[in-house]
């Protein structure tokens, strides 16, 4: 009898974290890698949050908090919601996890029952249907292609509710496509959502600031307030603020999911770390307006990408609204043989061919549920940027 639990046959470990290792591994091992497959801005973490941190060490600020975090937080956070989204929460109604993941995972725990159906749409972020799946859930995957610009549409979520739906999970800016949906379209899976009230929206926005070409953001409780009662807003500082590794993410919702919630993260982690948590704090009620100029950083970035992965051969690169991924297409690289004479099958395929002929470490399309197409994260620098895309279009060119 095998010691590890039946559950863990259900999932796998993440793709995303996967290339990111095997970039390190083949980097330590000294080859040349330009590693594109990590979701983290290459930006420092803002110096006044930096000595909000050290201010809080200091002060002695290193005990435990309450589970939910502590109140300065919560209450930045209500703020945030206010100011910035048009959402009135009050801190009770706000947790605190160890980062966005976490606080997806505990609103899963807390609230499926096994065979309770969430709708994903694809192209998704990787954990999504893992963590259902670990929560005796049913992932339904939807598909939103590339003529729809990788969006959900509100005939697709229609089709899709099912008496046994629970969630919706809407991320925009999405990860991996970049694609952001504007309120227009939020009102039309509003107006789905409004016809069956059985089912509920954890909105994943934590992409918000990273929108270009003055593309405004939206977040569906914003845009039909109807839904607020059974929506679950999720974001955190990890993107925004570049601080990915100081692992804070937070939600706001009603009441008793939020309490069941809290009542998961009491068994697990307990509360986030404390001195993140004053770092938050700063993050949220400090000066904002560096966020705008790394995003336009990043919109010339993206902007460069595009070009460049659009002149290689066989590759198709739609420009994306929002985040720092870009999802080009391969569909003209299957098919053909690579100079070793083996045969380009699929975007896992051509993902292993960049990594191995040319040191560029990319994720496959499968990850994401959608196909044949590869992400690229444009949050390095612009000359390691088109070096890789150089790279690209060298090794699409030896293709036959």
């Amino acid at each position: 009898m095998s010691i590890i639990a039946d559950r863990l046959s259900r999932i796998k470990p993440s793709p995303t974290i996967a290339v990111t290792t095997k970039a390190r591994e083949l980097k330590a091992a000294g080859r040349d890698v330009i590693g594109l497959g990590a979701g983290e801005p290459d930006f420092d973490t803002p110096e006044n949050v930096k000595d909000a941190a050290i201010a809080a060490i200091k002060a002695g600020h290193s005990k435990y908090t309450d589970v939910a975090g502590i109140p300065e937080l919560r209450k930045a956070i209500c703020a945030k919601f206010k100011r910035e989204n048009n959402l009135t929460y009050t801190p009770d109604q706000v947790t605190v996890g160890t980062g966005g993941k976490q606080v997806l995972y505990n609103a899963l725990m807390a609230t499926l029952n096994p065979g309770d159906e969430v709708i994903i749409p694809a192209p998704f972020w990787v954990s999504y249907p893992d963590m259902v799946l670990l929560a005796e859930g049913v992932p339904v995957i939807v598909e939103g292609p590339e003529s729809t610009g990788f969006k959900l549409q509100a005939a697709d979520l229609e089709k899709a509710i099912t008496p046994k739906t629970k969630w919706l999970v809407l991320n925009s800016p999405n990860n991996p496509t970049g694609a952001a949906y504007t309120a227009a379209e939020l009102r039309a899976l509003a107006d789905v959502l409004l016809r069956h009230p059985h089912v509920w929206v954890m909105t994943d926005d934590m992409y918000e600031h990273l929108v270009y070409d003055d593309f405004k953001f939206a977040t569906i409780a914003e845009v039909e307030p109807k839904l607020i009662d059974r929506t679950l807003t999720v974001n955190g500082v990890s993107k925004s603020y570049a601080m990915t590794g100081w692992r804070i993410g937070y939600a706001a919702g009603p009441l008793p999911v939020i309490k069941a919630m809290n009542a998961i993260q009491s068994q697990s982690t307990s509360n986030a770390s404390s001195v993140a948590q004053w770092a938050a704090v700063e993050a949220l009620n400090g000066p904002q307006d560096f966020i705008a100029e790394r995003a336009l950083a990043f919109k010339d970035r993206r902007d460069l990408v595009v070009s460049m992965l659009n002149q290689a051969k066989g590759i198709s690169c739609k420009t994306p609204e929002g985040a720092f991924y870009v999802y080009p297409s391969v569909a003209g690289c299957i098919g053909k043989k690579t100079p070793d004479g083996k045969v380009i099958e699929s975007d896992s395929d051509f993902v292993t061919y960049l990594l191995e002929a040319e040191g560029v470490a990319a994720v496959q399309g499968a990850a994401f549920g959608l196909s044949p197409y590869f992400r690229i994260s444009y949050a390095t620098s612009t000359d390691a940027l088109e070096e890789a895309c150089r790279r690209i279009q060298r090794a699409c060119g030896s293709l036959t």
